[in-house]
């Protein structure tokens, strides 16, 4: 008997040892997290296979939980290592928390900031907190760029993208960016003169170098990414006057792209894919593609196209096997990624945001209804859609994301989770 007690100890020091290490690494059984903006590689689609390709009429699919009590805000959640993460005003403070992903129980919130209410929309804060392991990043609406620990919301470091080092100016409806991890460095983008972009030591927020850009350009509402280009690692984003490209060792300019850009809010993410890059804003613009190529130390940019068939505001798009999805004003748009050719439109999806994943886009109008629309070049086929129980009155802007068999929608003060995944 007392050899039998002692072989469970035994196991569950292992098992907890074991949970322990792969919490601290970041590692699961489960690999379909959504640690970022956008997902695991900012693309806004998601691995996971064996979801479910219809819904029941109506109720959508199975409830599994709602969250209350989350705050204000149109942030879009993020997904790691069992935790769900977001950030939101909770009366006169800014916040950073995180709940339980099987439950949707609050495990720990960590104020980071003075609610800023005199921001345009002031519901509260608009940015993805971005899971590294053991650290997560997150930036508050007045520019709080912080560092947390996942596991008990522990604040590492703090800095203001506002301060004098930087120079950076809070945009119009607020800072809007989620952070990205790039091996060690931390890139942000204060919107300074003299620091449009900044790589920071993710462990220490210690800064590594400053871009900038020769125009000057602020902030906006778009986050960054990364991509190569014949062998230069770069950061690309979509700031107040273009889409600019700096190189990701020391943050040298390199290239910029106009023509996307609007006098009043650039928000979408850009899409890279085989050495080009596709941005569009809405406000009547539309969006184009630049081919990017060595021009000796440095790159150029060249438009192949331009097109106003992809007036997309702020609810994302997404490149699947050669075409572009996403929002065109107020309806949903399918264009030809290398030449722009519209595929089609259709005005029933009107205007929302997008993600995918197994041969579905999942489209979240911004009056609340969540349709799910095969990936289809050729025509647009509705499976499913619903409408959420509890809606606020605000303007459903959280996208959607699915983690684990789960889809997730956020609405102001409330988190929804639904089962997706195939029984």
């Amino acid at each position: 008997m007392l050899q039998r007690w002692f072989l469970l100890l035994v196991s569950f020091i292992a098992a907890t040892v074991c949970l322990t290490g792969a919490e601290k690494s970041g590692n699961r059984a489960q690999t379909f997290d959504w640690p970022q903006w956008q997902g695991p590689q900012r693309t806004a689609i998601s691995q996971e296979k064996g979801l479910l390709s219809t819904w029941p009429k109506e109720k959508g699919p199975e409830l599994v939980w709602t969250a209350h009590g989350l705050g204000g805000g149109f942030s879009t959640p993020s997904v790691a290592a069992g935790r769900i993460f977001g950030v939101s005003y909770r009366g006169d403070d800014e916040m950073v928390w995180a709940l339980e992903e099987a439950t949707g129980k609050e495990i720990w919130k960590t104020r980071i900031a003075k609610a800023n209410r005199s921001i345009g929309h002031g519901e509260g804060s608009r940015s993805t907190p971005t899971v590294d392991g053991e650290l997560l990043y997150a930036l508050g609406v007045s520019g709080d760029l912080v560092c947390l620990e996942t596991v008990t919301g522990k604040e590492r470091w703090h800095i203001l993208l506002t301060a004098k080092e930087f120079g950076g100016g809070i945009p119009g409806w607020g800072y809007s960016e989620s952070p990205l991890v790039d091996g060690d460095k931390l890139i942000a983008t204060p919107g300074g003169k003299t620091a449009t972009l900044v790589a920071l030591d993710k462990k220490t927020g210690n800064l590594i170098w400053k871009a900038q850009v020769p125009q000057g350009d602020g902030a906006q509402y778009s986050s960054t990414i990364f991509s190569e280009v014949d062998g230069q690692r770069q950061y690309i984003q979509f700031l107040r006057g273009g889409v600019v490209g700096v190189a990701a060792n020391d943050g040298k300019f390199l290239w910029r792209y106009d023509h996307p850009h609007n006098g009043t809010a650039n928000c979408s993410t850009p899409l890279f894919s085989e050495s080009c890059v596709f941005a569009a804003s809405d406000y009547g613009t539309g969006g184009g593609l630049a081919k990017l190529s060595r021009n000796g130390d440095g790159i150029q940019s060249e438009e192949v196209y331009f097109t106003k068939k992809m007036k997309n505001h702020h609810g994302g798009m997404v490149l699947v096997d050669g075409y572009l999805y996403g929002a065109d004003g107020g309806q949903l748009c399918c264009l030809e990624f290398k030449t722009g050719n519209v595929q089609w439109e259709e005005g029933k999806a009107g205007k929302g945001s997008i993600m995918y994943a197994d041969g579905h886009l999942y489209y979240r109008n911004e009056g609340g209804a969540i349709i799910l629309i095969e990936a289809n070049p050729t025509r647009y086929v509705e499976k499913s859609r619903f409408r959420q129980p509890e809606r606020s009155k605000s303007p459903a802007w959280a996208h959607p994301v699915i983690a684990n068999g789960k889809l997730y929608i956020a609405d102001q003060d409330i988190l929804l989770c639904y089962e997706i995944k195939q029984k």
